[in-house]
This record gives structure tokens, sequence and C-alpha cells, in this order.
């Protein structure tokens, strides 16, 4: 099968082509402007013959698999959020541009479905972390891990309560090839039900004894997030299997690399 991902030089893209490679009957395109990904998380696929790396921007189409987000959820009034839930965002606030395009996307890809018979599958993504995450993208875990290992406080955004539920990046790609390999269309959540408040992530990251800094939070922060994923078991026979304790370390270890700071004995 050739297959192609559409910013697959990404932090999840780049595993999920490690993933497709594995399989000797397909061969794998990747189309990537490098904004946000690197060369250097396909590095082991380059010159393999089964394998093309195009540097392009793609703004007209997306992969017949979108992955879509949980932030369509906005800021949710139901916990767990389930996929008939229609979302609470505020539509011209500082999130919307991101939240507001995702559904966007969801619609014109629901519309191409029902006009033109084309098929699809929406998956929404839930946090997902583990190695190859962009150091200083802003995401709170590969915050938190960077700032640890430079000795710094971790910034918590007050008041601290608000949560949040994380799956390592190789389950999160088993979730989006079952999906894609099957006949649901979605959407269909894909994520940890893990919950917790950033206070206990960061007070149990790395170090508990980690000084904290509490900073200002962002406007129309989620309150609470965490995915049902009941759909996705029963229809894609999916749950995660590493629990964040252990997925944790992993991440550390390739953040250390690439900051070159060994861990101490």
């Amino acid at each position: 099968m050739r297959i192609l991902v559409t910013g697959g030089a990404g932090f999840i893209g780049s595993h999920l082509v490690d993933k497709l490679m594995e399989n000797e009957k397909n061969e794998v395109i990747v189309v990537d402007n490098y904004f946000t990904g690197s060369k250097d998380n396909l590095r082991k696929w380059i010159g393999h013959p089964r394998f093309e790396l195009i540097r392009h921007g793609m703004s007209s189409f997306h992969l017949i698999l979108l992955t879509s987000t949980s932030e369509v959820y906005g800021d949710p009034l139901v916990h767990p959020q389930d996929e008939s839930y229609w979302g609470n965002v505020n539509p011209i606030g500082v999130r919307s541009c991101y939240d507001e395009g995702k559904r966007v996307a969801e619609t014109l890809m629901f519309d191409y479905h029902r006009q033109h018979g084309i098929e699809i599958r929406i998956a929404r993504i839930f946090n997902t972390y583990g190695p190859r995450m962009n150091i200083d993208d802003g995401r709170v875990v590969s915050n938190f891990i960077a700032q640890a290992i430079r000795g710094e406080p971790l910034t918590v955004q007050a008041p601290g309560t608000q949560t949040r539920s994380f799956c390592y990046v190789s389950d999160m790609v088993d979730g989006l090839i079952r999906l894609m390999e099957g006949e649901n269309t979605g959407p269909i959540n894909i994520g940890n039900p893990g919950e917790f408040t950033m206070l206990e992530l960061a007070e149990n990251l790395i170090n508990p004894n980690v000084e904290i800094t509490m900073v200002e939070n962002t406007p129309d922060d989620p309150r609470q997030r965490k995915p049902d994923i009941t759909k996705a078991t029963e229809l894609l026979g999916w749950e995660p299997k590493i629990k964040l304790r252990d997925g944790l370390p992993l991440m550390e270890d390739d953040f250390r690399l690439r900051l070159a700071v060994p861990r101490k004995n």
C-alpha cells in the first residue's frame, strides 16, 4: 500500500511513519514543510527504497485520516468528553484559531464524505507525549521536563487544579492505525483516560521536591480534559498500555540526549 503522511516529520507523524514502515508491503511518502517538524525525526528512513520525503507545504488537503483534537470540545461542560458532545468553544478567543480550525476541518471532511462518497476517518487525539517532541513547543509535559533537566523551576499555570490526560506516542500511533485500517468513520477519541492535575504532574514528574512557580493562566484554558474512550475500545479494540510513570522516563532520556545533560548517578 502506498501511504501519504502529511506532516510526517513532526512528533506524532514520525512515529506513525516508523510503524507504517515496519510493514514491508507499505510504501510511505512524507510531505512536510518542517515548520514544526524536523528531518532528523526521519533520518533512519532516508534512502530507504520504500520511503520518500518531500519538503513542501500542503494547504489544500490532509490525510484521508484527519487527526483532529480534543480542543474541539473547548472548555468542556461535560466530563469526561465523549464524541457526542458538541463542545464549549469561544469563537473569538485567543485559542479559537486552533480550536475552530480543527472544528471546521471536521466539517469539511464530513461534507466531502457526504457529497462525494470519499472514505474518511476522523480521530480526536488528546494530549500526547514521548520522544521527539519539540523541546520548547510550549506543551506542558515538554515544558516541565525541559525545565527540570535545566534545573529551572517548573512553571504551573494557575490554579494548578486543571486536569489533563496524557497518552504515550506509541499508544497513540496504534490507535490511529487501527482507526485507519478499520471501517468506522468516526470521530473517535484517541487518548489515555488517566487524569492528572497540573500540580500532580509537576510534583511527580522527576523530583517531588522540585521548585514550582505559579504563573498566570491562558484565557479559555480548559478546566478539565479527559477522554471517554468507549468507542475506541468497542469499535477498534484499542486502549492505551503505557502508564504515565513508565512513559515519562523515556521522554526524559530523549530530552537529556538532545540537551546534552546526562543523568546524575
